[in-house]
């Protein structure tokens, strides 16, 4: 068995930047894959990263910010018109079974007409959403097991992290969260921890332009920022910590400049993450 984490986008933010893709990963397993997160672009980056879309075999959403979740029903719309034609179950906090079920109503004109024109089969029997708000294995096939954990995010109450555990890695993703015990007992002795980062001394030059006037406290109660993040991979024992969802993003911060604040405490590689990085 072989697995593969690729980093399909490590942008923060739902504003498109220039220098990174929207917030993504995808677990390939087998050639099975398990895409974690659908920023705008997903489905572009899979096809950058050679990863056929027709390969999902599940779909994890950590929150219902718009910048980890806008692509989430195109992903399958796109996925669909280039051969998927199996079930597959996506998993995510509330309400992501009523957020499915108005994707395919809002895009019922294209779905039709592509089934009675192309032959296609029905999109709504592909698509299997289960709602998580609470730690918990939320999926296990022949390939891997997915155990989701509740991080800290405010304001909003149900943020997930998932750890993926195959026959030889351990992969955890944390989604967007401030410093998290749930976390660290979830990554405990993990192969791979992709943890968010924010860095401090280049947050308030961004915050000054944006029209957004709380956006500065909300980035200092509900991320992580990157002197901290070290320490909490050594507190869970992981091996490699792979930096990701660089906050702020589009700003000149050498690669090692983020690396050295997250080394502190920590005994193990610092990985730097950018867009179609394979692991």
């Amino acid at each position: 068995m072989s697995t593969r984490l690729t980093l399909l986008g490590t942008a923060a933010g739902p504003a498109p930047k220039r220098t990174r893709s929207a917030p993504a990963q995808v677990i390939v397993v087998n050639g099975s894959s398990y895409v974690v997160d659908c920023g705008n672009g997903v489905a572009r980056q899979m096809a950058l990263a050679g990863v056929p879309l027709s390969s999902m075999r599940g779909v994890f959403i950590t929150h219902h910010h718009s910048d980890h979740n806008a692509d989430y029903g195109n992903l399958f719309l796109l996925a669909w018109a280039a051969n998927l034609e199996h079930r597959v179950p996506t998993y995510g906090p509330p309400p992501l079974a009523e957020m499915t079920e108005h994707f395919l109503a809002m895009n019922r004109f294209d779905i039709d007409t592509r089934i009675t024109d192309e032959g296609l089969p029905p999109l709504d029997n592909l698509m299997a959403p289960t709602e998580i708000t609470e730690e918990r294995v939320v999926h296990e096939d022949e390939n891997v097991r997915v155990t989701a954990t509740l991080v800290h995010h405010p304001p909003i109450a149900t943020a997930l992290a998932y750890r993926f555990d195959t026959a030889d890695r351990s992969i955890v993703i944390s989604g967007d969260t401030a410093p998290s015990e749930n976390l660290v007992r979830l990554a405990a002795g993990a192969d791979v921890l992709v943890h968010e980062v924010m860095y401090l001394p280049a947050v308030d030059a961004m915050v000054a332009g944006f029209n957004g006037k709380t956006l500065r406290r909300h980035l200092l109660t509900s991320h992580t920022d990157v002197d901290q993040v070290g320490r909490l991979a050594q507190q869970a024992g992981v091996r490699t910590l792979v930096l990701s969802h660089f906050v702020p993003t589009d700003v000149a911060i050498p690669d090692e400049t983020w690396r050295k604040h997250a080394a502190q405490g920590f005994e193990g590689e610092v990985v730097v993450g950018h867009d179609l990085m394979s692991l």
